[in-house]
């Protein structure tokens, strides 16, 4: 489905209205000012790894798809945006200031930026703090940003919320319960109970340990994280 279709079913669906009363009235593709700052941001991300390359203006156009009329503008902008990288910041604080009581919105422009980052073969170290940049600048959170980093390039298997079962914007309460859950589920006593040989008490007792090593890293890292941002 194209970034617009997407777009266009967001806007007709039933939504709180607190969450996108503020927003500009009509489609984000309708928008220019939307327009100008989704092409800016995927053209510069394009030379962030160097020269822009064919593909990823077409892996651009293929997400953030434009109507006829438009496609010609959209493809001049592109190319003179994509000459260097500055500037960046302020396409993307634009976004924020039209559509920040959207944040669905901002997340999907940011899963188009993703599949950009991806379209010559591999996300680099310079591509990923671009990335990561515009999604600070879109107000999302540290949280969100991982879970949608790990929507497209997967989660490494020592991740904590890996291990948990849980995506990184879980709730608290969510963690939790995924920990004591799985806790439950991994507790020696319970490969006792099924009669299991011996090897399993200790495989079971070193999942534990995982479970709660995860957990108590996590527990840390959004205690870390909420100090942060009081400050």
């Amino acid at each position: 489905m194209s970034f617009w279709r997407k777009i266009a079913g967001l806007a007709v669906r039933n939504l709180d209205e607190a969450e996108c009363d503020q927003c500009p009235p009509g489609l984000p593709g309708e928008d220019p000012a939307f327009s100008t700052a989704v092409t800016a941001l995927g053209a510069k991300l394009a030379k962030v790894d160097g020269e822009a390359q064919s593909v990823e203006y077409d892996a651009f156009s293929l997400v953030f798809q434009s109507d006829d009329r438009s496609e010609g503008n959209i493809r001049r902008l592109y190319q003179l945006a994509r000459q260097t990288t500055r500037g960046f910041e302020g396409y993307a604080r634009r976004l924020k200031n039209r559509y920040g009581s959207c944040p669905q919105i901002l997340e999907d422009v940011l899963d188009g930026l993703f599949h950009i980052a991806r379209s010559d073969g591999a996300v680099t170290g310079d591509e990923l703090a671009y990335l990561e940049q515009v999604s600070e600048l879109f107000g999302l959170s540290a949280l969100t940003f991982r879970r949608i980093k790990a929507t497209h390039l997967g989660a490494a298997n020592d991740d904590p919320y890996v291990i948990l079962g849980v995506m990184p914007d879980a709730s608290d309460a969510e963690v939790r319960a995924a920990w004591r859950g799985l806790l439950s589920q991994s507790h020696p006593d319970r490969a006792r109970g099924r009669g299991l040989p011996e090897e399993f008490f200790e495989v079971a007792e070193a999942k534990s340990s995982a479970i709660n090593a995860a957990y108590g890293e996590i527990t840390r890292e959004r205690k870390a994280l909420s100090l942060e941002s009081v400050a």
